[in-house]
């Protein structure tokens, strides 16, 4: 009959130490992940542990290391795709080291955000990955930063914050496309965001608070003016926030008498909003209107036709992050580093030229 300790939260550190044969203190460092043991001390104390079934108690062992084992992480959007599996690349490699993730949307609001910053420290997270809803507000995220909390920026950096930082090359992607369109002969171009203004009205760039959004609009502009189009500002619709808005915004743009011949849609929600509304108008996908969008989601290889993309490294960005957030926690210390991954365009069948 088997005599071993009950396998539940009871089972305390020094079970595992009379177990393993060692001190009370060397199992405490070997199951805290502190001090230095013999290889052959943290097996045993690593196998009995097993053994027994050890759950440790978080919050004695914060007290003890100063370290939650926990990673605090905010986005934009949850229900978005791209968010998803960014998510994803943060939680594989913090799972691997170790750490648990605490996931919370802001909603693309500030005042969410912040609160959502103060939730987490509250928590006393080890560390934060956040995604700035508003680049030019970020001073929470400084004082997070001053306070010696490490913090890494997910797919939108700030001039402003000497942090570690994650993006896409967002504007490469965005001229690729625009040029493309354009030498298919297209010259009414709409570029279609989520990103708003008070009036819900594009001027320029400098209204878009989300910087990969805003470096899509200036290369997808810079292009324009390259190839002698006049007016292009006109041409990008703010505001789509919602299957709704959106369907709004395209239905309208869609009836005009100067219709566009060619949309660019700046996330894949938007671009799947668009995709229904051109059937429900009656027209097609390319004869009518050529369709391309940001992220390679999995709808836009199954419609017909496919739908040509910008496929971003998603996972790579928040593995990336995570990777660089972790490596901060092991005491590595650097100058804050910048990365940009690269994305492709992927052709499909949405794209034709203007006979």
């Amino acid at each position: 009959m088997d005599q071993s300790p009950p396998r539940n939260t009871s089972v305390t550190v020094a079970d595992v130490a009379q177990k393993a044969g060692v001190s009370k203190a060397t199992a405490a460092r070997v199951l805290g992940g502190y001090g230095t043991v013999s290889t052959r001390v943290r097996e045993a104390v690593t196998a009995a542990a097993r053994a027994l079934d050890y759950r440790p108690n978080e919050l004695a062992r914060s007290m003890t290391t100063g370290r939650s084992g926990t990673i605090g992480v905010v986005v934009g959007d949850i229900e978005n795709p791209f968010f998803s599996l960014a998510v994803r690349g943060i939680a594989d490699v913090a799972r691997q080291a170790g750490f648990t993730v605490i996931l919370i949307n802001s909603g693309e609001d500030v005042a969410t955000e912040k609160a959502a910053i103060r939730t987490l420290l509250a928590k006393r997270v080890d560390g934060l990955i956040v995604s700035p809803a508003k680049e030019s507000d970020v001073e929470h995220l400084r004082e997070a930063s001053r306070s010696g909390l490490p913090l890494a920026l997910l797919d939108r950096g700030s001039d402003t914050l000497d942090v570690d930082t994650v993006i896409a090359d967002d504007r490469h992607a965005a001229e690729a496309v625009t040029r493309r369109l354009v030498s298919l002969g297209h010259h009414r171009i709409a570029y279609v965001t989520a990103c708003d203004t008070p009036d819900h009205r594009f001027r320029t760039a400098k209204d878009i608070n989300t910087g990969s959004v805003r470096r899509r609009i200036e290369g997808f502009l810079d292009v324009c003016r390259e190839a002698g189009l006049k007016g292009m500002e006109d041409w990008v619709h703010v505001g789509a926030l919602t299957p709704e808005h959106t369907h709004r915004i395209v239905t309208a743009m869609l009836q005009s008498t100067q219709r566009p011949t060619a949309i660019i849609a700046s996330d894949s929600i938007i671009g799947l909003e668009v995709f229904k509304v051109h059937r429900q108008l009656g027209l097609s996908i390319p004869e009518d209107l050529s369709l391309v969008t940001f992220h390679d989601a999995d709808w836009t290889t199954v419609t017909t036709p496919p739908v040509t993309v910008v496929r971003q490294p998603v996972y790579g960005l928040g593995e990336t992050a995570a990777r660089l957030l972790v490596e901060r926690l092991s005491g590595e210390a650097k100058a804050a580093r910048k990365l940009v991954l690269k994305t492709e365009i992927v052709e499909r069948a949405s794209t034709r030229g203007i006979v």
